[in-house]
């Protein structure tokens, strides 16, 4: 069976780093699949679930808040600010932080303060995205 090695990187730590069968994420322009002896590869990636099909079989969830995606034909390394492993994902928390976030958009009084709500609004709707994911593997 082929693998290919997987890390996954935040800002503040290693959140996974294993052999793979086979990685899924939000790319830019689309979902990406990645085997092993993929095309090397550098994009940036959205807000959104990585899915980590481990060698095992298991599957391992993360989400990422965007960043950048390389692919190696032997190893896939996801950098990202935020990266938060499924079984760490607060439902409350990105909830509340929606919420603050619309709140944020509503009272925005500049294009700046528009953007920056609207962006973060769509990184907590692709975290609560994230969850649901997360728990419908379960």
């Amino acid at each position: 069976m082929s693998t290919i090695h997987v890390d996954v990187v935040s800002a503040e730590e290693s959140i996974f780093s294993g052999e793979a069968k086979f990685v899924a994420l939000p790319g830019e322009a689309g979902e990406l699949g990645i085997y092993p002896r993929h095309t090397p590869l550098i994009t940036r990636i959205k807000a959104g679930s990585v899915r980590i099909e481990k060698a095992d079989g298991t599957e391992e969830f993360v989400f990422v808040a965007g960043g950048i995606l390389e692919v190696q034909p032997d190893c896939v390394t996801v950098m990202s600010d935020t990266a938060i492993r499924g079984k760490d994902l607060d439902d409350e928390k990105a909830n509340a932080a929606k919420a603050a976030a619309e709140e944020a958009l509503k009272n925005a009084k500049s294009e700046i303060d528009l953007a920056r709500a609207t962006a973060e609004l769509a990184i907590m709707a692709a975290q609560l995205a994230a969850l649901r994911k997360f728990r419908q593997k379960k």
